[in-house]
C-alpha cells in the first residue's frame, strides 16, 4: 500500500467528547493527547516523511479565556512530558504560526523544544499553534514585498515557487492527505495554500476515539485513490 509522505491533521471533537461524558471540555483536550502519541508514533514507523498537526487555530482565541488558558497549560505540559521520546525517536519539531499572541514562557519553551530537535533526521512534526492559512499568505506576501523594497527582488519575477518558499512549511513536500476527524467538512483557514492537490478525509470520528485502525483506514482511503493533479485519469496512470 502506499503511502502519503506528509499527512495534515485536524484533531477536532475533544471538546463534544467531553461533553458526551458529563466532563469539562478540557477533559477531551487532556484525552486527545494519546491520538497524537499513537499517530507520530505510527507515521515514524511507517517512514512518513512530515505530520502536520492542527493544535490551535488563529480563530481559537475567540473561545473563552479559561478554555484557552488551560488548553496554552495543557500545550506546555504535553511538550514537556512527550519531548524525551519524540527526541529519542528522532522526530524534528516546528511549531507554526503567530507566537505573538503566546505567553513568553510558551514562546521561549517552543523555541528550546525546536532547538533541541533541530539536528534530528526522522519525522518532522509540525505543531500549528495560532495559525491561519490566510495569514500564512499574508505574512509570505508581505516577506516578497520586503525583498522588493530592498530590491533584492524584482515583482516581475515573483511565482509560485517564490511565494512557497516563504509560507510556514516552505521545504517540505505539501501535504499528500488530509485527516479530519468529528465529522465536520470543512478545512477551517488550514494550509489554505498548502492543500490545492490534497486528497480529503473526513471521519465521524471524535479525536480522543482517533486510534491506530482509524488511522489505518485514512491510509487505505489514499491508497485508493488515484492522484491526476488535473491531468486525466489516462495521464495520471502512465505518470
Amino acid at each position: 500500500m502506499s503511502h502519503p509522505r506528509h499527512i495534515a491533521i485536524i484533531m477536532d471533537g475533544n471538546g463534544r467528547w467531553a461533553e458526551a461524558r458529563g466532563q469539562p471540555r478540557h477533559a477531551g483536550h487532556r484525552a486527545g493527547i494519546e491520538p497524537v502519541r499513537v499517530t507520530v508514533r505510527s507515521c515514524g514507523e511507517l517512514g512518513i516523511e512530515a505530520l502536520t498537526l492542527f493544535a490551535f487555530s488563529s480563530e481559537n482565541w475567540r473561545r473563552p479565556p479559561e478554555e484557552i488558558g488551560q488548553l496554552m497549560d495543557l500545550f506546555m505540559d504535553a511538550m514537556e512530558k512527550e519531548l524525551p521520546e519524540l527526541h529519542g525517536n528522532a522526530v524534528r519539531l516546528q511549531f507554526i504560526g503567530r507566537r505573538e499572541s503566546l505567553t513568553v514562557r510558551l514562546q521561549a519553551r517552543m523555541a528550546e523544544t525546536e532547538a533541541h530537535t533541530a539536528g534530528n533526521q526522522g519525522l518532522k512534526l509540525n505543531i500549528a499553534v495560532g495559525y491561519g492559512g490566510r495569514w500564512d499568505i499574508v505574512q509570505a506576501s508581505r516577506a516578497l514585498a520586503r525583498r522588493c523594497q530592498s530590491g533584492a527582488l524584482n515583482a516581475a519575477d515573483i511565482d509560485e515557487a517564490a511565494l512557497q518558499g516563504e509560507l510556514s512549511l516552505q521545504g517540505l513536500p505539501e501535504p499528500d492527505l488530509f485527516i479530519r476527524t468529528g465529522g465536520e467538512q470543512r478545512i477551517s483557514n488550514f494550509l489554505l495554500w498548502q492543500l490545492a492537490y490534497t486528497e480529503l478525509y473526513f471521519c465521524d470520528t471524535l479525536w480522543p476515539d482517533f486510534d491506530r485502525a482509524a488511522f489505518d483506514a485514512a491510509l487505505a482511503f489514499f491508497a485508493g485513490r488515484q492522484r491526476r493533479f488535473g491531468m486525466t485519469g489516462a495521464q495520471a496512470g502512465t505518470a
